[in-house]
């Protein structure tokens, strides 16, 4: 893809399954990584297995400001201005609402939205004085149509979704794009973790592979060409746009 050659690109959650095959299609498109994770022996294993001129880790707190302000400053003085950030890094525990309690809350909303505004205002203030930059924010389906289970979650995921919209539109001026992909149902720790485990899990999963068009759950593969499409020179009149990774499953505008 076009214009990806040497851009800087911070990607949080980088070293899990979705996070990781973003960080791996980044470096083969040429860009050098920044991953962000709160499991650093995992992320400098991946930057390890990258290789040390493309991709580098960092330990990182995202819930954190004062962490996140530092290590993108460490970015910057590492590797230069950061040129995208993307917004992967996600956590939840299915379970229905009521079964809840506002400490599992806290938590949920400092990783999946406090998280990322924190990177956001951090990187922006940067990417505003140069005049240029991307934003890609990963959220999920659970916030475009709900999900059982995930009430909170899908509050945040529905809360990134309208931030970067008006982000959008505050950064346009100033030649930032800002948009959005929302995976549906994919294979990682946190799907295996709401489908839950035994002969139940197994069958959500099935039920799901049912329901969805092309007849298979998603791979965090499947996820990074999109994230590098809306990274790139070839998506660069796109902004404030919300594009779903889910095999057909949601197909609402």
């Amino acid at each position: 893809m076009r214009g990806l050659t040497d851009k800087v690109v911070i990607v949080t959650g980088g070293a899990g399954g979705i996070g990781g095959a973003i960080c791996e299609r980044l470096a083969a498109e040429g860009a050098r990584v920044a991953i962000f994770d709160l499991n650093g022996d995992a992320a400098q294993a991946l930057a390890s297995s990258i290789g040390g001129a493309r991709a580098q880790a960092y330990t990182v707190d995202i819930t954190d400001a004062a962490v996140v302000d530092s290590a993108v400053a460490q970015v910057e003085a590492d590797l230069g201005p950061v040129d995208v950030l993307v917004n992967n890094a996600g956590w939840d525990h299915a379970a229905r609402f009521l079964d809840t309690d506002p400490t599992l809350w806290q938590k949920i909303i400092a990783i999946n939205l406090l998280g990322p505004l924190n990177l956001h205002r951090s990187v922006l203030k940067g990417m505003s004085a140069r005049g240029s930059g991307r934003v890609v924010n990963i959220a999920s389906d659970a916030g475009r149509v709900g999900s059982s289970g995930e009430a909170v979650y899908s509050a945040c995921k529905g809360g990134i979704i309208a931030f970067s919209k008006t982000m959008a539109r505050e950064m346009a001026r100033k030649r930032i794009n800002v948009n959005v992909v929302c995976p549906g149902p994919t294979e990682t720790a946190l799907f295996r973790d709401f489908a839950g485990p035994g002969e139940s899990g197994a069958k959500l999963v099935a039920a799901l592979t049912k329901a969805i068009p092309f007849g298979r759950v998603g791979q965090p593969i499947d996820l990074a060409g999109a994230v590098c499409f809306l990274a790139s020179d070839d998506a660069a009149f796109i902004t404030g746009q919300v594009l779903s990774v889910s095999g057909g499953l949601t197909m609402a505008g």
